[in-house]
């Protein structure tokens, strides 16, 4: 018999009631076990117990180092001092989400949530922990940040408050003569409007509007008069990111793909309005930076999942490549100072911080991660591989392959990324490499509808065309089994949000292919998952999946969900949902699961009451990955 997996992710909402009928669903903590560090293969739980750093940013002084970690037991904001090294959490609770620096560099303004409802307050902290107050509190509206402009006196944001759909555009005056803090609308939006980087000494802020998952206007909005004026708004779909400000505020770099397949480094000129292209190739280029005062940009080039580091020279015009440890980058500059804050995640690394001295090009290592007692020289790095689909479309993806030799060819697990406009790469993946231990292969998927190969190709999943990436699985199955390097006679998949979907309906539409499934928040029902969803998401779903409202979209969408062929499903299934998932609510994967159950399949389910689209808590991702890795082992290593 076969033994093959499945997982993924994605975003929906509600189709039974919130009181689930069965108590064994809720995930209880238990003792863990990690073994010992000499322990070969190690234990999930020490590898999710490896912790790192990640949204580093340096202060605009250049001193002081913020990043997120759950070391704490949730995602909680620390400080490092540049000079001496000395750490300090600066954020306690719950967990936090997001984060900025405030222009000053003695405060920092950061976001949270209640357990993952994606609803965040947002509170202004200062570098000593000792001083704190609200911004902007909890409420049943949206909230997205944007920032501050140069004095730090104002700040900006876009919320649902006024109707609950769309995205207006505020400021808040952090007026220094008063102890309140007033807030003003200063541009209504439809649908989903986002400020970005505030100009110099300026009243300019770049506003961007969501067309579909991987497309943008740009406009910029006059904060004082709130006339809004349009920059780029292409026929064709475009993405538009990466905005940074030159220092005298008369131009903008940032990255786009209009007019061809990858994103190009541009710049905007607002005397004249026009843009130029700085830098083009075969890959695209992300993470833009602008360093030592208008000195250097750096950026980063996505490679096939990997990253390259690049630095520029405005006044020589030269152009160099920084060496750094393979992964995934992220990049900060300071104002002030000669260093660029490097953060990677990579294989053998849940998130390293490097320092790199733009003078001279010399790197350090600023904050090394907690591998909790693993040898990184054990973790093994992916190949970029591609494969034909029957159509003719090449797919791409990340083929690991375990270390130690067998008689027999390794299983295999495909794992599925969310969005759908999202990518795998070559980051920190724990689960992966406890596979890896146990001497399975995973395949990092990047099936049609995946960035980082093209315009053309981010885009072969849209509407009508929603089908062809799930039949992609299936395709990328057999280029397996004719390269001869896995069984696929014991092969699985699997992935979380959109990749959850995509699992849903491989397995309903191909019951034959895989043997086991995991679906981890994916969706059941579109019409239902198009209708409920999150405000932001709606804004994007018009364009990625169809405007739900319209009669044909509602036909196709009954038609094609995984709930109308979750009967032909034949192999044992592990569901996760977290009750209060705002974008793929847990009643999505809850019908999935009654339905599978009433037809007598085994059925793991992990359904979280204080967790959302993902899971954040340290306890909670451990008693996930030891559920996981118990089902792996009976489905498909035994």
């Amino acid at each position: 018999m076969k033994s093959l997996l499945i997982i993924t992710l994605l975003f929906a909402q509600p189709l039974l009631s919130k009181e689930w009928p069965y108590p064994q669903d809720i995930p209880q903590t238990k003792p863990i076990n990690i073994g010992t560090a000499s322990d070969r293969p190690y234990d999930i739980s020490r590898l999710i117990l490896a912790r790192g750093a990640y949204q580093a940013s340096l202060n605009p002084q250049g001193t002081i180092a913020a990043y997120v970690s759950d070391v704490s037991g949730a995602p909680q904001l620390w400080l490092m001092d540049i000079k001496d090294k000395k750490v300090t959490q600066l954020t306690f609770g719950n967990g936090i989400t997001n984060y900025q620096w405030h222009p000053n560099g003695k405060e920092l303004i950061y976001g949270a949530d209640n357990n993952g409802n994606e609803r965040e307050a947002f509170n202004l902290i200062s570098i000593d922990g000792l001083h704190e107050k609200i911004v902007l509190p909890f409420s049943e509206a949206y909230q997205v940040p944007g920032q501050f402009d140069t004095s730090g006196r104002h700040f900006a944001y876009s919320s649902t408050e006024r109707n609950g759909r769309d995205f207006d555009i505020y400021v808040v005056d952090f007026n220094a003569q008063s102890s309140k803090l007033s807030t003003r609308l200063i541009y209504q939006a439809e649908y989903f409007f986002r400020p970005h980087q505030w100009q110099p000494n300026g009243e300019l802020v770049i506003v961007t509007e969501a067309v579909g998952e991987d497309g943008a206007n740009v406009y910029l909005l006059n904060t004082t008069t709130r006339k809004m004026t349009s920059i780029f708004k292409p026929q064709i779909p475009s993405s538009y990111g990466n905005f940074v400000w030159s220092g005298s505020g008369e131009s903008f770099y940032f990255t786009s793909n209009e007019g061809q397949e990858m994103n190009a480094l541009r710049q905007y000129d607002l005397s004249s309005a026009t843009d130029r292209i700085l830098f083009s190739g075969d890959y695209d280029i992300e993470s833009v930076q602008i360093c030592m005062q208008g000195t250097y940009l750096a950026w980063t080039t996505n490679e096939n999942g990997f990253d390259k580091l690049h630095i520029y020279h405005l006044q020589r015009h030269n152009q160099q490549q920084i060496s750094l440890p393979e992964g995934v980058y992220s990049l900060s500059c300071a104002e002030q100072g000669n260093d660029l804050l490097v953060r990677i995640s990579g294989p053998a690394t849940p998130g390293s911080l490097y320092l790199v001295d733009l003078t001279n090009q010399q790197t350090e290592l600023l904050l090394a991660p907690n591998m909790a007692g693993i040898d990184d020289e054990d973790m093994l790095s992916p190949i970029a591989v591609s494969m034909p689909a029957r159509d003719g479309v090449t797919i791409h993806g990340l083929l690991y392959l375990p270390a130690s030799k067998q008689d027999t060819l390794p299983p295999i697990i495909f794992n599925v990324h969310g969005g759908p406009t999202f990518q795998s790469r070559a980051s920190w993946k724990p689960t992966i490499q406890y596979l890896l231990g146990k001497g399975v292969a995973v395949l990092d998927i990047n099936v049609r509808g995946s960035t980082g190969f093209g315009k053309t190709y981010a885009q072969l999943d849209n509407q009508e065309k929603r089908l062809d990436s799930v039949r992609d699985l299936v395709d990328a199955l057999a280029w397996l089994k004719k390269e001869g390097k896995v069984n696929v006679e014991r092969s699985a998949v699997m992935g979380r949000s959109y990749g959850g979907y995509m699992v849903n309906a491989v397995m309903g539409a191909y019951p034959d292919a895989f043997s086991a499934g995991i679906s981890i928040v994916g969706v059941a029902d579109w019409v239902t998952a198009l209708k409920t969803a999150s405000p932001a998401l709606k804004a994007s779903d018009r364009i990625e999946y169809g405007d739900i409202n319209e009669a044909r979209w509602q036909k196709f969408y009954a038609e094609n969900s995984p709930i109308n062929t979750v009967h032909k499903i034949n192999a044992p299934m592990f569901y996760e949902h977290g009750v209060n998932d705002p974008r793929d609510p847990v009643a999505e994967s809850d019908v999935m699961v009654q339905t599978l159950r009433e037809k007598g399949l085994p059925v793991t389910y992990l359904r979280f009451p204080d967790e959302g689209h993902g899971i954040t808590k340290v306890v909670n991702k451990i008693t996930f990955y030891q559920q996981l890795a118990d089902f792996l082992q009976v489905h498909l290593i035994d």
